[in-house]
């Protein structure tokens, strides 16, 4: 089931258009019909696809006779008046398909979005999924029951009245198993039984940990191990109660594979968006409206993760953290480039915190073996975000040099940018490899001088000779001959604003790294 605006939203993205019914936005989608000219018997659904029909009164006349909400036609625009007074009438919204859009693509579009887009909170299991969990625990004769994925992070739980031990209570506010516990299985070999085996096991209570007895049995769709599915019981259970709890995995694996295929479509057209928003293609303000986020006030931030010795692993699980939920449950909207994670994110009031609060909520949501590094760009407008992205990466290699530091953002380390830059543009040679800066180096290098220091000093101490003489640790006069030595191998010119500017730049260029 999904919202007329959520599907409009999503289409958009592969070249369709709402042109009739916008009032009707809000309206509940629940079934898919396509247009088949061969069958005559009558078909219902609230997403009518007039798949072969070129006259958009025709595909309006067949999509009120489906009793459909919307329907998508290839029909040139614009709608002429007449249908759309007859959609109005019928209470059909009409949607545009671009022609080069083949019908394909946007019938699976329409099918993930309206059969599985029935999420949790959590994006990864229907709402039916607690309704399993619910019709499991009463099955085993009302024993707790929980649903994790393969990270043991808690997808649906049973609403059991039985007194349940401090572990699964922990587990589900904590929306994850607690780590010592997750030892304490890996210990046992519990992971390992679920990896390799489909049959239920019995794990022993340990009141040390906090846990009573559980049967544990793997959530798979065919080799592949999608979570686990535990039950709170002091014994072990009979081959009837086996039964039950097997194939109430089974029944988990299907609910998971949907909607896993449902949130992978999501994904795809968020991450193309963002993308081309990034890249600086296409139309902004409408990319951004499809993303449901503000046109101003929108800074990119830059995740990178680092799992172990798993090159891709934390890239992929930071993704799958700041993508899971609804859309419209997330503050931002993000894209996978390589290894890097970019994130469009909201800052209405421009403050840096809101941002680092965020990246912090992140790191809070992964494992405690993943590392990880961010930066924050600035704020923008939708058309300025690829300068955003910039700042970001440009930022996130500030903060990879110092990851115990809080994640660096462009509002506060512009100047680190700015050196960086210069120091890129030193060392692609694209400096003069002549002046006064280059002359006083190669003295200090070839005769032990410390003339680059002085310079520097002297420049930051805005000429005074007392405050470069006390910044240098030396008397005033020392100050005062090392200048007159410099005059004399390099003309200075320090009585000319635009060159001590250019030696300013020139020493910071020269530096190989920002404090």
């Amino acid at each position: 089931m999904i919202t007329l605006d959520r599907l409009v939203n999503v289409l958009a993205g592969s070249g369709t258009r709402l042109v009739a019914g916008v009032h009707a936005r809000e309206a509940m989608l629940r079934s898919v019909v396509v247009h088949d000219a061969t069958d005559r018997r009558p078909t219902t659904g609230d997403v009518f696809l007039a798949v072969g029909v070129e006259a958009s009164a025709e595909a309006v006349r067949l999509a009120a006779q489906a009793r459909a909400r919307v329907v998508l036609v290839r029909a040139p625009a614009p709608l002429e008046p007449a249908v759309a007074s007859a959609a109005a009438d019928a209470g059909v919204a009409v949607v545009l398909v671009d022609p080069d859009v083949s019908w394909s693509h946007l019938t699976g579009l329409a099918y993930g979005l309206v059969l599985e887009g029935r999420e949790t909170e959590s994006g990864r299991g229907p709402t039916d999924l607690f309704a399993l969990a619910d019709t499991l625990a009463a099955a085993l004769g009302g024993f707790s029951v929980v649903i994790e994925d393969q990270l043991s992070r808690v997808l649906a739980y049973s609403s059991s009245d039985e007194v349940v031990d401090a572990v699964r209570s922990q587990t589900i506010l904590g929306r994850r198993m607690p780590d010592p516990v997750r030892e304490v299985f890996a210990e046992r070999g519990v992971f390992g039984h679920l990896a390799g085996s489909d049959e239920p096991l019995f794990v022993e209570p340990s009141p040390d940990h906090g846990f009573g007895g559980r049967m544990v049995v793997a959530v798979r769709a065919g080799r592949e191990l999608l979570g686990s599915l535990w039950v709170e019981t002091g014994t072990r259970f009979d081959d009837l109660r086996r039964g039950v709890l097997a194939d109430g995995a089974r029944t988990a694996a299907l609910h998971l594979l949907r909607s896993r295929a449902s949130a992978d479509l999501e994904r795809q057209v968020e991450s193309d968006l963002v993308t081309r928003l990034l890249e600086g293609t296409g139309d902004p303000q409408a990319m951004i409206s499809q993303l449901g986020l503000p046109a101003k006030g929108l800074r990119v931030v830059a995740l990178q993760a680092h799992a172990e010795d798993e090159q891709h692993a934390g890239a992929l699980l930071t993704f799958d953290h700041v993508t899971t939920g609804f859309g419209w449950s997330r503050p931002g909207r993000s894209a996978l480039f390589a290894n890097t994670v970019y994130t469009l994110l909201p800052a209405p009031d421009d403050a840096v915190d809101r941002a680092r609060r965020w990246v912090g909520s992140v790191r809070a949501g992964l494992p405690p073996h993943v590392g990880l590094v961010a930066g924050i760009g600035g704020v923008a407008d939708a058309p300025s975000l690829p300068a955003s992205r910039r700042e970001a990466d440009e930022c996130l290699a500030l903060h990879a040099a110092r990851p115990e530091l809080p994640p660096v953002a462009y509002d506060e380390s512009w100047d680190r940018i700015v050196l960086r830059r210069l120091r890129a543009v030193t060392a692609a040679g694209r400096v003069p490899d002549r002046g006064p800066v280059v002359d006083l180096r190669r003295h200090d290098h070839h005769h032990g001088t410390h003339y680059v220091p002085t310079l520097r000093a002297w420049l930051a101490a805005h000429g005074d000779i007392a405050g470069t003489a006390a910044a240098l640790d030396v008397h005033p006069n020392t100050v005062r001959y090392r200048l007159r030595r410099m005059d004399s191998i390099t003309h200075l010119a320090t009585d000319h604003p635009d060159q001590r500017l250019a030696m300013i730049v020139a020493l910071a260029a020269m530096d190989d790294d920002v404090d």
